[in-house]
């Protein structure tokens, strides 16, 4: 049996269910590390009496054992929850808390300060409606403090707290306050914030935090707490044009088919005409049914299941909207990327694009720049790191319905997952769509690739040779070509240094561009199968993740990937170009197998292991292993 609740919860209980009519805001403390966000949190559920009495008591015994304070109540670690926090006396993840006043209720995130934990940052930013962003008065604009600001600017805070924390430890100063004020102003300016309110405190002591500090009698602003009390964020969502994402389809019963979501923009009702987003088929809304039940009318923010007039074809992922008002639709567009894997933002690399419903193969097919958040330049980039920010295009293998991030961010938002690991790999910002994206199509011709095959009597395909310089591609793949065309067949070779002299010739070898050399490749390769040949490509394609994308531009069953394997030792031996001898010493840089990685196959359909095996007895394999399969 439950235990009886405390008075304390029993008086929060009671709050509680007084707040539904009472506004939300939801705000994110943010900044560089230590910086006191922790602290200011735990000082904010203090002062406003939302702490229980056995939490007080466990946060005075946990103040004695991992505390930084000496004596007093460590705030901070009321919300750095994980172990790992507490020892080191830092944030490591995004910790969301509830509280409320009299006059409004709050959802707040705490997020981590670290550079290598921007991601979480982003994460909190992205539903907040203000950023109190705090500086150490000891230590000023920093960094971080650039970088936090830049980033709750991109994400479409317009509102920002500047909370200059520990001025109690530098004895108060107007002086210092209003210097980091000024530094702030100066990067602020290039920012596109509504307002910014900059705030003297001590979180650890309270001052100015929900009470007014005597120690400060030159400051004459509101407190902290005043101030989200008072701001207005409110964004007029509910006049903007009608964005319903459809993230379920409700089929109960054989008389009832409903598209359940949560509106985006917007309102509707009952007999509003709404329109399809990607294909533009329209019909009449026939009801809507919130949680309380039927409605003739909803807004944006609510959770609603609506019933069309007619059967018209709507799924998950699909997009509900104002006809007249349509959300952009295309496969190609810029956007703006934050970037937060280990492995770099590699343009013509292929990753999974995710909106709130849709899910598409997607390719950054040009980075324009990277933005240095110490100056705001525009910075020339081949690639992005982690925790970098840049501009982009992209282009999706569908189409895809979206609108620019300034009009809406559920509905302007998405993340780029990596194929390969299925991490999160950076998040995105649609901007605006390519106009090229629009006006190219794709050209249907009556002769398809199955009369080209026919005529050449033969299955066409790509036969991918990938594996160390040395290991023997280039010897295999002249030897079947020639094996081939002796037969009749019709073969072409697509070989790295030949490619290297025409196509190719303005790549170099950094990461970047081993990955648009290959992926110009693939492209070529699926454009001579299309044509009915039977390609053989040699090349060392290093990268899982491109050999993929070589794969997935043909159909099932077309690509044949051969994995010619020998030891990095007999490579070295052989050196049939003396290039790792060159490398060795130094005058090759990002050479594979000595300073560049080679991510060897998995799941070849053909594992050739070349030492000690003749290039005729591999080529001879090959030839039976393409008859067994049909393609010749």
């Amino acid at each position: 049996m439950p235990a009886e609740p405390s008075a304390d919860e029993a008086s929060l209980r009671t709050e509680l269910g007084r707040q539904p009519n009472k506004s939300l805001l939801r705000f994110l403390t943010c900044g560089s590390v230590d910086d006191g966000k922790s602290t200011l949190i735990g000082r904010l559920l203090y002062d406003t009496k939302l702490i229980f009495e056995d939490q007080l008591a466990a946060l005075e015994r946990d103040s004695h054992r991992y505390g930084t304070t000496g004596d007093d109540i460590d705030f901070a670690l009321l919300i750095d929850g994980l172990e790992a926090e507490r020892e080191q006396g830092i944030t490591i993840d995004v910790a969301y808390r509830y509280f409320a006043t009299a006059a409004r209720k709050f959802i707040v995130a705490d997020t981590p300060g670290h550079e290598q934990y921007t991601r979480n940052m982003a994460t909190g930013a992205s539903t907040a409606d203000v950023a109190v962003l705090l500086v150490d008065a000891r230590k000023g604009v920093l960094t971080q403090t650039r970088r936090h600001s830049f980033i709750a600017s991109l994400l479409g805070i317009r509102h920002v707290v500047l909370a200059i924390n520990k001025i109690d430890l530098m004895d108060y100063s107007r002086s210092r306050f209003d210097e980091i004020v000024e530094d702030f102003n100066a990067i602020g300016a290039e920012m596109r914030f509504e307002s910014v309110v900059p705030i003297p405190m001590s979180a650890r002591h309270g001052d100015n935090v929900t009470a007014r500090s005597t120690h400060m009698p030159w400051y004459d602003g509101p407190t902290l707490l005043e101030h989200l009390e008072r701001i207005d964020v409110e964004e007029d969502l509910a006049a903007a044009p009608f964005r319903l994402p459809v993230q379920y389809v409700n089929r109960p019963n054989l008389d009832f088919r409903g598209f359940a979501g949560a509106v985006a923009a917007g309102t509707v009702k009952t007999g509003d005409t709404v329109a399809v987003a990607l294909s533009g088929k329209t019909s009449r809304v026939k009801a809507i049914f919130t949680p309380q039940g039927e409605a003739t009318e909803a807004e944006a923010g609510e959770a609603v299941t609506l019933q069309l007039e007619d059967e018209i074809d709507v799924s998950r992922g699909s997009m509900l909207v104002a006809p007249q008002t349509r959300p952009h639709v295309a496969d190609q567009f810029a956007a703006e990327m934050i970037w937060f894997d280990d492995h770099h933002l590699l343009p013509g690399r292929s990753y999974i694009l995710r909106t709130e419903t849709q899910q598409v193969n997607a390719t950054v097919t040009d980075l324009k720049f990277k933005t240095n958040v110490d100056t705001m330049a525009h910075e020339a980039a081949k690639a992005l790191e982690i925790n970098e920010i840049g501009t982009c295009t992209l282009s999706t293998q569908t189409e895809i319905a979206f609108d620019s991030y300034g009009f809406n961010r559920s509905t302007g938002s998405f993340v780029l997952i990596d194929r390969m690991t299925n991490a999160t790999a950076g998040a995105g910002l649609f901007r605006y769509p390519l106009r090229r994206s629009a006006n190219v199509r794709w050209q249907a011709l009556e002769m398809d690739r199955a009369a080209r095959a026919e005529i050449k009597h033969q299955k066409p395909g790509v036969i991918w040779l990938t594996g160390l310089s040395g290991s023997g591609k280039s010897t295999i793949a002249n030897l079947l070509d020639k094996q081939l065309y002796a037969q009749g067949h019709h073969t072409y070779v697509l070989d790295g240094d030949n490619v290297r002299h025409g196509l190719n010739r303005d790549l170099g070898f950094t990461e970047a561009d081993r990955v648009e050399n290959i992926r110009r490749v693939a492209e070529v390769a699926a454009l001579m199968a299309d044509a009915g040949l039977l390609v053989i490509v040699s090349f060392i394609s290093p990268f899982e993740a491109e050999r993929r994308m070589a794969r997935e531009r043909l159909p099932a069953g077309d690509f044949v990937e051969v994995f010619v394997d020998a030891p990095i030792e007999e490579c070295v031996r052989r050196d049939p170009k003396g290039l790792y001898a060159r490398a060795q010493r130094g005058e090759i840089a990002n050479f594979t197998g000595i300073d560049s990685p080679y991510e060897a196959p998995e799941n070849a359909e053909i594992h050739l292991q070349t030492k000690g095996t003749s290039p005729e007895a591999s080529v001879e394999f090959l030839i039976q292993w393409l008859r067994d399969n049909r393609f010749m």
